[in-house]
């Protein structure tokens, strides 16, 4: 499973972003919003430092999981419900 231990915190608040929307929804998250046009945006050193760490691409509109990032994504999900499923 990928590793999110070590990240920072700007870092690790996409995850947490991506993590709300998941559970609010109850939609698998792939992405979510880099910049929104209205102000609200993901920290450049964060993304730079998951970019750095192949957990996301970004095109400064999106940003979007890799495999790898989707897998870390779940975790932390399945981590925050206590190890239970749905």
């Amino acid at each position: 499973m990928a590793d999110l231990s070590g990240l920072s915190d700007e870092a690790l608040a996409v995850f947490a972003f991506a993590a709300y929307h998941q559970l609010s929804s109850g939609q698998m998250v792939r992405s979510v919003v880099q910049k929104d046009g209205a102000g609200h945006k993901a920290s450049d050193k964060a993304v730079e430092e998951l970019k750095g760490s192949d957990l996301i691409e970004a095109d400064g509109t999106e940003i979007r999981f890799t495999p790898r990032g989707e897998e870390a994504l779940q975790g932390m999900i399945s981590r925050l419900r206590g190890g239970r499923q749905g």
